[in-house]
């Protein structure tokens, strides 16, 4: 028996990562869900001193395959991002100086690093541009694979930098793959929806849609005591076609689940109801989670998995990404239990052994007290109840504005399309390269 797919319009089969019973009985009874990693991300190294570690991912990675979840999802490693696909947001200069600066030469171009704000929080380190090419990668070939309706959900831990601009970088990011990713997604539908739960507001994905009603930004974040970024005020609503379409919730320190989900969950019923996107992008950073080396919430993991667990039953096309997060084993912890809610997966609270094991102790539990108690919750019920009714006051205007004129999706020439010119024939461009990027059996093995 034989379970290939194929590909619309490439009349190619798509290789299978597992075997046929798996793939069949599992993969078509639930969401179908697309997984990418790449280990080398995990190399990736900052510096000694630097607050983001992206070797995290890896410990993330190691939780997921010790607990057998690879094998209700398929695995993908992604394809580098091809610089002409990160211009498609990235201005060439910003992408060309990515790709040629190096610790060695970084001397020897003081006023680019300026202006492309490359310094102490965006160092240059070895190995940045491919850093850059793989993380947005992943998040592009998610986009690829809903907009093929190839899975229902695709997850890409490594992405979700949603600070980076489109001139420069920002806040530990390079190269925005959110933002490439909802332009992928804005191809084949009409309208997607951005979401974010990091404690650091979604300002460069806010910026880049910030006069368009086709794509909604919503971020729930710390706002005021010059926390960065310093944006997302609740009255910045978007401007032009874009007004009333970006949501901001701004929190103040030590939120708790209750305060935060009191709040998250009218707001994103109200925004499911009036705005009815095609595609959902939930970017899942944990430094809201208690105890972060730089934040100031009190989440738990179970608070933050219930966010992506409310969004899931909506069961629109969604990509889920990864982002801020500075404890490590915390964020390990919080991708690994986000990844069985996605999957509909109970897993054991007692962590399986990996090689990573050591950093888990004493408790080796999944799920432990992250609660910081000398934070407390200064997000009074009366604050709370007066940012969520001015949030949903802002969204019944969208109730009485011209809806979005997108009853039938645009031509693909309105959205900015590669030049097959400009393009390495042994990059990534078509779906059938990506489906040949399939990880061959043995590439991940159980426990590793």
């Amino acid at each position: 028996v034989t379970c290939a797919r194929t590909a619309p319009g490439l009349g190619l089969p798509l290789g299978l990562r597992f075997p046929c019973r798996l793939a069949c009985d599992t993969m078509t009874q639930k969401e179908r869900v697309s997984y990418f990693y790449d280990a080398d991300v995990g190399h990736a190294y900052y510096g000694p001193n630097h607050p983001m570690k992206p070797h995290r991912v890896c410990m993330a990675h190691h939780l997921i395959m010790g607990y057998g979840l690879h094998k209700k999802m398929e695995l993908f490693r992604p394809r580098p991002a091809a610089p002409v696909e990160l211009a498609q947001f990235h201005s060439e200069d910003y992408v060309e100086f990515l790709s040629k600066v190096t610790p060695d030469n970084q001397s020897e171009h003081v006023k680019q690093l300026q202006q492309f704000n490359l310094g102490s929080d965006c160092p240059v380190f070895d190995g940045l541009f491919e850093f850059c090419q793989s993380y947005t990668g992943g998040s592009l070939d998610g986009a690829v694979r809903l907009n093929h309706n190839l899975c229902d959900i695709a997850i890409n831990w490594a992405g979700g930098l949603h600070h980076a601009k489109k001139t420069e970088a920002s806040g530990f990011c390079y190269t925005n793959d959110l933002v490439l990713a909802i332009m992928e997604l804005l191809k084949y539908h009409a309208r997607v929806l951005y979401i974010d739960i990091d404690i650091h507001h979604g300002d460069g994905v806010e910026e880049a849609f910030y006069l368009t009603d086709r794509v909604m930004t919503v971020s729930f974040h710390k706002y005021g005591d010059m926390f960065f970024p310093g944006t997302g005020d609740i009255k910045d609503i978007g401007e032009k076609n874009g007004k009333y379409y970006s949501v901001n919730v701004p929190l103040k320190d030590g939120i708790d689940d209750s305060s935060f989900l009191r709040v998250f969950k009218p707001v994103m019923t109200k925004i499911m109801e009036v705005f009815q996107p095609g595609a959902v992008v939930l970017q899942c950073g944990a430094d809201s989670l208690g105890g972060d080396r730089l934040g100031c919430f009190n989440l738990s993991l179970d608070g933050h998995a219930e966010c992506v667990r409310f969004m899931k039953r909506y069961k629109v096309p969604l990509l889920v990404t990864g982002g801020g997060g500075y404890t490590k084993t915390s964020v390990a912890r919080c991708w690994a239990l986000e990844t069985a809610v996605l999957l509909n997966q109970d897993i054991s609270n007692v962590l399986p052994k990996t090689a990573y094991h050591e950093y888990f102790g004493p408790e080796y539990k999944l799920k432990v007290n992250l609660n910081n108690p000398q934070i407390e919750n200064a997000n009074a019920t009366k604050y709370l109840n007066n940012v969520k009714q001015q949030v949903l006051e802002q969204l019944k205007c969208l109730e009485h504005a011209p809806s979005v004129q997108m009853h039938e999706v645009p031509p693909d020439h309105l959205i900015p399309e590669l030049d097959d010119d400009l393009t390495n024939p042994d990059e990534r461009m078509s779906q059938m390269d990506l489906d040949r990027h399939i990880q061959p059996d043995g590439e991940y093995e159980d426990g590793i």
